[in-house]
């Protein structure tokens, strides 16, 4: 997703991801919550890792139209570390947000009430997500189980790129990314071995890996200006509006 040729540095990356209630995964994405909620962030900032509360520093997000402007929360998620070491950002943050709203404050008290001890027993997780689940599936017939990603970085010098993802089913999403990742490697295109997304090794053609994933996604840009991929960009004459 980075631009090439133009001898830009790259200055921070952020990850923002959101899905409708549980997407459809039920108590998986559950576990992970949970599991994530007890677990302190490390994020990157002028090439320093910093540790902060999970579930915190909110930013609001716009994943374009069919999703729209949504609040994420800092996690602490695997591709933070993985890009600060493999791509070399020096700042590097990963965000996570659902709907309705009231599941990002509830994931928010569970983050400052449960002892860690308690949120970090899978066993005691597992009990909590299955107790969580029913209510979970009934709001997700009511609000879908879509999906929305989107990645910005910004460069030395002020510019800025972004990409953006999004799919009316979670479910149907991860299976084509499986599938990608699985037409990838019998095609020879990865190196034999367990790599990072981000290791040079794991993919020989990531956009031809990106384009096979986004079958059947309702939008998929990269390499855009953030403000390209806003939710209400109105043009009038040569001049842009929000």
């Amino acid at each position: 997703m980075l631009p090439t040729g133009e001898g830009l540095e790259p200055k921070m990356l952020r990850y923002s991801y959101y899905t409708a209630g549980s997407g459809g995964a039920g108590p998986t994405i559950l576990e992970t919550s949970f599991l994530l909620a007890g677990e302190k962030c490390t994020v990157y900032k002028d090439g320093k890792p910093y540790v902060l509360p999970p579930i915190s520093n909110r930013r609001e997000v716009d994943f374009g139209p069919g999703i729209g402007r949504k609040g994420v929360w800092l996690y602490n998620l695997p591709e933070v570390m993985s890009a600060f070491k493999y791509m070399k950002v020096p700042g590097v943050s990963a965000r996570f947000g659902t709907d309705p709203f009231i599941w990002n404050w509830a994931m928010w008290l569970v983050a400052r009430l449960c002892p860690p001890q308690f949120l970090q027993d899978r066993s005691q997780v597992r009990w909590l997500a299955r107790l969580s689940d029913p209510w979970v599936r009934l709001v997700d017939k009511i609000i879908g189980e879509a999906v929305g990603m989107r990645i910005e970085i910004d460069f030395e010098g002020g510019k800025n790129a972004a990409g953006i993802y999004v799919h009316k089913k979670l479910p149907q999403a991860m299976g084509n990314s499986v599938a990608a990742f699985a037409h990838a490697m019998l095609s020879g295109h990865t190196q034999p071995g367990v790599w990072y997304p981000e290791e040079k090794e794991a993919l020989a053609d990531r956009r031809a890996f990106l384009q096979y994933a986004a079958k059947g996604c309702l939008r998929f840009d990269l390499n855009r200006p953030a403000w390209a991929l806003e939710s209400e960009v109105k043009q009038l004459g040569g001049l842009i509006y929000w």
